[in-house]
């Protein structure tokens, strides 16, 4: 094949090719608004009164489920979000929020320990505890939300990895 035959495939294939990456990935679930901050739940536990109002789009770990008359509450272990907007759980956890819902939230829908993505406004905070730690969560009082299933999480992830050595990996 001569050279320039290779460079017109190239050129042909490469759209294609960064396409095809391209939709590997799940879209954002969320929209954010152009002018967003991003602060982390344990920003806003320090400043509230900076953030109060602000719309975020927050995920990570629940930990449980408060039901209350009028409302419930999920208290979560946040966690940064990939461009998905899904909780990359394997990296260190940014603070602890509390998301509330608007009615009855049934906790086996919310199972603890599940993925959780939250978009809300912030409400602000309450006093509380983590074990017999004083603790200040921030309160999302959330318009929209999303329970991540173990499929939807390996979604866009590929099962190829590089590496030097030897390992064993279970999928």
């Amino acid at each position: 094949m001569s050279t320039r035959y290779a460079s017109i495939l190239t050129r042909l294939a490469m759209p294609a090719i960064v396409l095809g990456l391209a939709a590997c990935a799940p879209a954002p679930i969320y929209k954010t608004a152009a002018h967003a901050v991003f602060p982390t739940p344990g920003q806003v536990a320090q400043t509230p009164e900076h953030y109060s109002g602000n719309a975020v789009v927050w995920g990570g770990r629940i930990v449980h489920v408060s039901n209350f008359p009028d409302r419930s509450e999920i208290e979560l272990l946040a966690y940064p979000l990939d461009s998905s907007q899904r909780p990359k759980a394997n990296d260190s956890g940014n603070g602890r929020f509390i998301a509330v819902l608007q009615g009855y939230a049934e906790p086996l829908d919310y199972p603890a320990g599940a993925l959780m993505t939250v978009d809300g406004k912030l409400n602000g905070t309450f006093a509380g505890k983590v074990g017999e730690a004083d603790y200040v969560f921030p309160l999302v009082a959330v318009s929209q939300s999303h329970v991540w299933t173990p499929e939807e999480m390996r979604q866009g992830r590929s099962n190829i990895s590089f590496g030097v050595g030897l390992g064993v990996g279970i999928h």
